[in-house]
């Protein structure tokens, strides 16, 4: 808890063992929970989670939306104020939550974006069609609703009762962008704050293949374009 505020932080996890340890031990003394999503790991993911003192919940349809979603539903009766994303693979540096949760608890802000574009990338971390999609995503997002970001990176942070209003659905690869285009469309206050990504700890299971990233970018655009054309 800070200033009054309780906070959980939701990993979503698929063979994360060398990597999850030391995101959840990065993680400020502030936070009250963590859940880790264990989405079909065949390694010891679970494992290594429970024993850094994690709650461990299990989703068997493969899927960062879908993990995410399952870890909502366990937080629902908690009472938390804020929910905090992070990745698994530690690219992203859990030590940095304070930035993130900061514009909540200081400005009132409903979501905050931790993005790697405006902040200190390590050389080799984001892959040239990880940042192309970015961009483009950014791009038209702002055309259509006139809100800028430069990032959908996974590291961020929402009001709890912001969250619930934005009633998310997406199951799969759309689940950040899904989250900002209906932060614009609902008119929320947002802001991006500038983080560290570094190289993560195994390959990307999105960006680390062409079929991962054709897939990303195809749900991604779709979701763009057929929110544009809904009300």
């Amino acid at each position: 808890m800070i200033d009054g505020k309780r906070i959980v932080v939701i990993i979503p996890a698929y063979n994360e063992e060398l990597s999850l340890p030391k995101v959840i031990k990065g993680i400020p003394n502030f936070i009250d929970e963590i859940v880790v999503t264990n989405n079909g790991s065949t390694d010891n993911t679970v494992a290594e989670a429970r024993k850094a003192g994690a709650t461990v919940l299990t989703e068997y349809e493969k899927g960062y939306g879908a993990a995410c979603l399952k870890a909502i539903e366990y937080i629902k009766d908690k009472k938390y104020d804020i929910v905090v994303f992070i990745d698994g693979d530690y690219s992203d540096h859990p030590e940095e939550m304070n930035l993130v949760v900061g514009p909540i608890l200081n400005n009132d802000y409903d979501l905050v974006i931790g993005s790697r574009m405006i902040g200190k990338r390590e050389k080799g971390a984001m892959l040239p069609q990880a940042m192309f999609g970015n961009w483009l995503a950014s791009f038209f997002i702002k055309f259509f609703w006139k809100y800028k970001f430069t990032d959908l990176g996974p590291f961020r942070a929402i009001k709890y009762s912001s969250l619930i209003k934005l009633n998310m659905v997406d199951r799969n690869f759309g689940w950040t962008v899904e989250m900002q285009i209906k932060a614009a469309k609902q008119k929320l206050k947002t802001v991006e704050v500038p983080v560290s990504y570094r190289k993560r700890i195994g390959k990307s299971k999105v960006t680390g293949t062409i079929k991962g990233s054709v897939k990303a970018s195809v749900k991604i655009l779709y979701l763009i374009f057929i929110s544009a054309l809904k009300k």
